[in-house]
């Protein structure tokens, strides 16, 4: 018996699902071992679906029509938000039906309810175009790395920002130069604050770290820092001392606790990650038992996200009858380890008079907070007679260099406050 499919918004990736379920029918039901027919679509702009020859029966407004249509077994949320959409994805699971979508910022904000609502009914919530785009990152977590404790996920998650990032190392672009060509050419969005802020990364972060250690991650609790605060001054820097600056979202088990943070990382060059260019994403995960793997791809964009929803359909009708696996588990009670008790290492820019003595006070008060240098260059003026000085750390606490900094930024021998970037 086919499986009939509703698609619920008819935008960038709705229209990519709609295509391809239309032009790869044949191809999809070879490979799912059942018809899926697509049944009913909801959108509210007619222009949207002006490139689909669509009878008219199968087109309608209203999103609830949609849901109670017992043609559909499955819904595809492809609206994005959290108020309608929850509401709709709700609605779909409470009439049993199964539900696909790839909203990331709605299951980083009440993923907990909607998967009581999903094992509540008995039905699928599925969600693989939810992160990273094609690249199939969340069937390989619950799937193909199921029988590992997972060490650690280090993802490239936002185009957006992979993409001005890459501009500034190769092109020696400023970031607002950087991210104005991203602009033109449709990689960033207008306004972009989501992407450069680093939020639509954390509402990645918080799904593959719920996902990875099966807890729950309240989206609260996540450091998040944009990119808008690196220069080219910084990208030449670390490329200097052997390393590139990444974007990261990186979630680590810690003595119990994991570390869910999003910011920008100096990458060693040759480090896996160090490679991604451009709007490219790539996640970085290490398992106890298959060690470390590499997902690398297109992370957004109308057909890669559509191959996602698409892969997710095909898995609900191979499933047939058979029990619904939980969208997420919550088996473990996992803490977020606050920031200020993360430990790492640190590149750190000062913007100093050039005058003797300075650095030694530096180094001095960095020393009385139990900070470490690796490693020290001094440039040539900067502004003026201001000068960078750009400080390698060994490992510290985050909370104690935070305190050295407090103590450093204050004295009249620093130009503008001390520039952080935390080292992967």
């Amino acid at each position: 018996m086919p499986v009939g499919v509703g698609v619920i918004g008819a935008g960038t990736v709705g229209g990519g699902v709609i295509k391809t379920l239309l032009s790869h029918r044949e191809m999809i039901a070879q490979k799912a071992g059942v018809d899926i027919v697509l049944r009913r679509v909801a959108e509210l702009r007619p222009q949207c679906l002006v490139e689909f020859d669509l009878p008219a029966a199968t087109v309608t407004p209203d999103a609830e029509a949609l849901i109670n249509d017992p043609s559909v077994g499955i819904v595809c949320e492809l609206i994005g938000g959290v108020g309608a959409a929850k509401q709709f994805i709700l609605k779909a699971l409470n009439a049993k039906k199964h539900v696909v979508t790839a909203n990331k910022m709605l299951l980083a904000h009440a993923g907990p309810e909607l998967c009581r609502a999903a094992i509540e009914n008995g039905v699928e919530l599925r969600y693989e175009a939810s992160v990273a785009g094609g690249i199939p990152i969340i069937k390989a977590l619950r799937e193909g790395l199921a029988a590992n404790r997972i060490d650690f996920i280090y993802g490239i998650l936002n185009g957006t920002c992979n993409y001005i990032l890459s501009r500034m190392t190769y092109e020696g672009l400023e970031f607002r130069e950087a991210l104005s060509q991203a602009q033109r050419l449709g990689f960033a969005e207008t306004p972009p604050d989501l992407d450069i802020e680093g939020h639509d990364t954390a509402h990645k972060c918080q799904i593959l770290a719920t996902l990875g250690f099966s807890t729950d991650v309240s989206l609260d609790d996540i450091y998040v820092e944009g990119i808008t605060k690196v220069t080219h001054s910084d990208v030449a820097y670390a490329l200097e001392m052997g390393y590139l600056i990444k974007l990261l979202a990186i979630i680590r088990g810690v003595d119990g606790d994991i570390e869910a943070r999003v910011h920008p990382t100096l990458v060693p060059q040759d480090h896996l990650l160090a490679s991604v260019r451009n709007e490219f994403n790539a996640v970085y995960v290490r398992g106890d038992i298959a060690d470390a793997t590499l997902y690398y791809g297109r992370g957004a964009g109308r057909m890669p996200t559509a191959s996602a929803v698409i892969s997710d359909i095909i898995d609900i009708a191979r499933r047939g009858s058979g029990p619904a696996a939980a969208p997420f588990l919550y088996v473990n009670h996992a803490k977020v380890r606050d920031i200020g008790h993360v430990q790492g290492r640190y590149y750190l820019r000062l913007t100093t008079r050039d005058m003797p003595g300075v650095l030694g006070k530096v180094c001095t008060i960095l020393g009385d907070h139990g900070v470490s240098i690796a490693s020290c260059i001094q440039k040539e003026r900067h502004k003026g007679d201001l000068v960078h000085v750009v400080l390698m750390t060994h490992e510290s606490t985050e909370s104690a260099l935070r305190a050295a900094l407090d103590e450093i930024d204050i004295y009249d021998f620093i130009g503008e406050e001390t520039h952080v970037l935390r080292v992967l």
